[in-house]
């Protein structure tokens, strides 16, 4: 074979070899619009609809949802209610508009019971539901609400794996009705900047802030100091979803971020504590993640049970089929490409 076709070669090689990793590109985070309202200083849930966003502080004295204008962050509005929180951390909506305001926040450890309030959208009914966790108190700021309505919370833990914790029937008012840990997620230090800077970074990295489901239902998305995860639900089942191997996205480097939303095209949209900040918006989000699942996977009915996600890196479940054989060859076959190319160019110029 002459050097123009073994270089013709490698290059088929090299072609098929990228063919065979490519992934779809996360698109770069743009700024939506920036929040300059005094009153949402301390921005920690975030849900988004076609025309607007709405978003809740940490904490509070009272229920406020605040509404924003979807294109310029100003505030148009606030949907209030008397009742008195004790750390509301993450927001959700359902399909019958109802806001959920996750009172999950528990720095101290040493809350008895953390709550849900259902709130309706005039702000003229809440519906508490208090939780109690099986184990004791934990600290959590990610709620996820999947098609059937059932709340998962995920804890924010700073080392070891998160938990994902459901109730275990119906949900009561007020209460309480007992959680139970059906999974984990254990996510790995990254190098993408952000996060305050009293924390160190490896544990910024780690640590779950914000939660958020696909208008469908068809992808679940995790947050942390620094990068968002998105997960493939393709039957709407979030434990399996949380048990597959996750798309990072890494978000700009935002100082506290803790809200994370899907707007209904399946934008994500992301935000920080702080006067000022800004809104990024990653276009095409739930495009990036894989419809197939990746990993079996768990059930998820009993005790620590079911899906134990792995964060950028991934490990296979049980009984799935082991990626990492394959991946590795997939980059031998791309070394060893671009070395036949550099030799054989090397050899044509010697001619």
């Amino acid at each position: 074979m002459t050097g123009e076709k073994w270089k013709s070669a490698a290059m088929l090689v090299l072609g098929m070899a990228a063919l065979l990793v490519g992934t779809p590109a996360a698109a770069e985070p743009s700024t939506q619009c920036t929040v300059s309202e005094r009153s949402i200083g301390e921005l920690s849930g975030l849900v988004a609809d076609k025309d607007h966003l709405y978003a809740i502080n940490d904490g509070g004295t009272k229920l406020n949802v605040f509404v924003l204008n979807r294109s310029t962050c100003k505030l148009e509005k606030s949907i209030t209610n008397k009742a008195d929180p004790y750390d509301v951390e993450d927001l959700a909506r359902t399909p019958d508009g109802a806001f959920w305001l996750a009172d999950i926040g528990d720095n101290n450890k040493n809350r008895e019971t953390v709550a849900l309030t259902k709130l309706s959208p005039d702000g003229k009914t809440a519906t508490l539901y208090r939780l109690t966790y099986p184990d004791g108190a934990h600290d959590a700021e990610a709620l996820l609400i999947d098609r059937k309505g059932v709340p998962y919370i995920v804890t924010k833990v700073p080392l070891g794996a998160a938990g994902v914790y459901r109730p275990d029937g119906p949900l009561q008012s007020s209460g309480p009705t007992k959680l139970t840990q059906v999974g984990s997620v254990d996510l790995q230090t990254t190098e993408t900047p952000g996060g305050p800077t009293r924390i160190p970074h490896s544990i910024a990295s780690v640590l779950v802030t914000g939660g958020a489901v696909a208008a469908d239902g068809t992808v679940i998305a995790l947050r942390t100091y620094t990068d968002a995860y998105l997960y493939s639900a393709p039957d709407g089942d979030v434990l399996a979803a949380l048990g597959r191997t996750p798309v990072q996205v890494p978000l700009p480097n935002e100082p506290q971020g803790e809200a994370i939303a899907f707007d209904p095209d399946g934008n994500l949209l992301s935000g920080s504590e702080g006067a000022g900040q800004p809104i990024h918006l990653v276009t095409g989000a739930t495009s990036m993640v894989n419809p197939k699942p990746q990993g079996s996977g768990g059930t998820g009915t009993s005790g620590t049970g079911g899906a134990k996600g792995t964060g950028a890196l991934g490990v296979s479940q049980p009984g799935a089929f082991p990626l990492w054989p394959v991946l590795g060859a997939i980059v031998v076959i791309i070394i060893l490409a671009c070395v036949l190319y550099v030799f054989l160019s090397r050899r044509q110029r010697r001619r």
